[in-house]
């Protein structure tokens, strides 16, 4: 939504409200036992419609050629007047993450309680994600995701990136 025609913030979503924005990423990194390492860049954008909820959209793309990668939208959802905070994520690459967590004043975390995978999704299983996502000055975000498979890899560090607020 434009500035102009937007809603006011949702009361519930006040301990929320410094995501709000677009934020940019140009050198993010991932690393896992099971693959090569690598170097992305991602947009990210939260924003809401005057509802107790804000909506969000991840856009990952190759860092050298700009070739779209992981796409990720959904909704994060606090229980008013606590600070308890619910994620509901679709992913491109067929799964669907149900998480919930706390948030700290500027910092969120957030662990899977339940993992939908397509049919026919490529092994090994995502089995668990976890993030922590932390304003680390008024101008820059971070998010660190662990994640764990079904191929007997625990929990452990999959992606980190710093993100620049663009708008």
């Amino acid at each position: 939504m434009s500035s102009s025609t937007a809603p006011p913030l949702h009361e519930a979503l006040t301990p929320l409200a410094w995501l709000v924005g677009t934020w940019r990423g140009e050198e993010g990194t991932g690393d896992y036992p099971t693959i090569k390492d690598f170097k992305y860049k991602e947009e990210v954008k939260f924003d809401h419609v005057g509802q107790p909820n804000l909506e969000f959209s991840f856009n990952s793309s190759h860092y050298e050629t700009g070739k779209p990668l992981h796409r990720e939208k959904g909704f994060l959802k606090i229980q008013p007047g606590t600070s308890h905070l619910a994620m509901v994520n679709t992913q491109n690459v067929g799964i669907v993450e149900l998480s919930e967590g706390e948030v700290k004043g500027q910092e969120i975390t957030l662990e899977s309680h339940t993992i939908g995978r397509m049919t026919f999704g490529k092994d090994p299983a995502v089995t668990k994600i976890q993030r922590t996502f932390r304003l680390v000055d008024p101008d820059t975000l971070e998010q660190v995701v662990h994640m764990e498979t079904s191929a007997t890899t625990p929990a452990q560090h999959h992606l980190s990136i710093q993100y620049k607020k663009v708008a």
